[in-house]
């Protein structure tokens, strides 16, 4: 029984290191050496904007931490503007006028975007409607 104990913890501990391998490799930026720009304050331009973009493949990274193709174009658009002296509210223009609001991962709280902001505060008072209803409905049939 006692060999059973340490085969089980040393699997655990197997599956632990790879979980947290995977998870440690997935979360490491993605921008590539070759894309780095030489100016430092310029590179920390573009990993700053780069990190507010969102990828449209993941959706749920910023570019800067996706290794998709497309992540990697954007980041290479970004440094070719802040190259070409863009500022970082001409960057943000051309990024949302040619993709929307979506990209951004903090999208700016206007007429168009008010449905991104209220609708998870209108599903909040929904669920709460529901499980008061379904609370007191609970009551009565016992």
């Amino acid at each position: 029984m006692l060999k059973n104990i340490k085969i089980n913890k040393l699997f655990f501990l197997y599956i632990f290191l790879i979980f947290t391998g995977s998870v440690v490799a997935n979360n490491c930026n993605a921008v590539e050496p070759e894309e780095f720009l030489k100016d430092p304050k310029q590179e920390l331009r573009a990993r700053n904007i780069s990190q507010n973009v969102r990828c449209l493949i993941c959706q749920n990274q910023s570019i800067d931490e996706s290794s998709a193709p497309l992540a990697k174009d954007l980041r290479i658009i970004i440094r070719n503007k802040i190259t070409e002296g863009s500022t970082d509210e001409e960057i943000y223009k051309f990024l949302t006028d040619r993709y929307g609001d979506f990209i951004l991962l903090n999208p700016p709280f206007k007429t168009s975007t008010i449905l991104l902001w209220i609708l998870p505060f209108i599903f909040f008072l929904i669920a709460i409607v529901v499980l008061y209803w379904h609370n007191k409905n609970s009551k009565k049939n016992n």
